[in-house]
């Protein structure tokens, strides 16, 4: 909650200083803008490299039957949330922000007075597949050496990101409000901006009930009675912000949902890593509200998205343990993919740290019913099994 009161200070004093600085001092902040813009580029691929090896490498230590069925379930999921949320957006967004576009347009007036390329060590799916290779190598061969090199540079890329990234953030929130402000399309964007999130808690809520509806059916239980029973894990979700801080009461809901405690004590922390059904609803409905407003982008089709949810449902691996983890983590796919700029990202950010606290409540409720049908699959496959 301290992120994000800094965030919404920086949004404001942003505005402020957008609708009375002079065109110096909005150089100025375009300037440092452009630079924090640059070394964020430069951090994408060291964090889908250094979380998703890490990540992958880890799961080494759970049985394979236990991760293949929950990474499938997972997966499915997070996947369907996102198309889910697709259809909302696209039937709804325009409707409520209007189809036009152009009000988060980056501003062609304010130059930067200079200019430093850094450029990432590698694209978006090179660091991708650098990532599976390794990840996926590293249980194979059980190298200690390796894996003491992922999760070491994974806790090098974090710090990073909490002493220095997450410091400035709302600054950089500030300087693209402020250039906002002084291009006078900050007050639609901002209207724009309470509507959708206001539409990303409603989605949240209808995906937690198709989804205990989905179990319960499945497993013969009640889905509001075993949703009711997870809600001590979605205030907790909603207070921590950390699917892995609240792991312990996601794991004690859960087995009071009658789950097995092998399976509680094992799908659940899984699921913390690769279950990010509600921060996949964010991005896809923010992303969306995004091409909307900007210029230069327009209204996604199917086509365009679909291939950006299944890339996210991939990608979220790297997003638990860092800060808004998730939109750190989708940033290259926003950019090589949908073809935002660094406004554009920006603006993103700001979207997304505004409902994370949602975002992570529907995540680690969620795992409560991937649980439940985790917990009937391996029961059944006993069973037949000793049959």
């Amino acid at each position: 909650m301290k992120l994000i009161g800094k965030l919404v200070i920086g949004i404001v004093s942003g505005i402020i200083i957008g609708l009375v600085a002079p065109e110096f001092l909005i150089r100025i902040i375009v300037t440092f803008k452009e630079l924090f813009g640059q070394f964020l580029g430069f951090t994408i691929p060291l964090i889908i490299i250094f979380y998703i090896a890490s990540g992958i490498a880890s799961f080494g230590k759970h049985s394979g039957k236990m991760l293949g069925i929950t990474a499938a379930i997972s997966y499915a999921s997070t996947i369907l949330a996102g198309t889910l949320a697709f259809i909302v957006a696209l039937i709804i967004i325009p409707r409520l922000v209007g189809s036009s576009g152009g009000s988060a347009e980056e501003g062609a007036g304010f130059e930067p007075f200079f200019e430093i390329a850094i450029d990432p060590i590698t694209g978006v799916m090179t660091a991708l597949v650098i990532a599976f290779v390794f990840g996926i190598g590293i249980t194979r061969i059980n190298s200690p050496t390796l894996q003491s090199f992922f999760d070491e540079g994974k806790e090098i890329v974090e710090r990073l990101i909490w002493k220095i990234i997450i410091p400035f953030l709302p600054f950089y929130i500030a300087s693209i409000f402020a250039e906002l402000g002084a291009d006078g399309a900050v007050f639609e964007t901002l209207k724009a901006f309470g509507l959708v999130l206001v539409m990303a808690v409603v989605v949240h809520w209808i995906w937690l009930i198709i989804l205990y509806i989905i179990a319960g059916t499945y497993t013969g239980k009640n889905p509001f009675s075993a949703l009711k029973t997870m809600l001590p894990a979605y205030f907790t979700g909603l207070g921590t912000m950390s699917s892995a801080a609240t792991i312990p009461v996601t794991v004690r809901a859960t087995k009071n949902n009658k789950v097995s405690d092998g399976v509680a004590d094992s799908a659940v922390p899984l699921c913390a890593t690769i279950h990010l059904s509600g921060s996949t609803i964010t991005l896809v409905i923010c992303s969306v509200a995004v091409m909307v407003l900007a210029n230069g982008l327009s209204l996604p089709t199917f086509g365009l998205m679909m291939p950006f949810i299944f890339m996210l449902g991939i990608i979220m691996i790297a997003a638990p343990g860092v800060p808004g983890g998730a939109v750190m983590a989708a940033l290259g796919l926003l950019s090589t993919m949908l073809g935002f700029d660094e406004t554009t990202l920006g603006l993103m950010i700001a979207l997304y740290m505004a409902q994370d606290s949602f975002g992570t409540a529907t995540n680690v409720t969620g795992d409560g019913a991937i649980a439940l049908m985790v917990d009937k699959l391996i029961g059944d496959s006993s069973n037949n099994h000793a049959a």
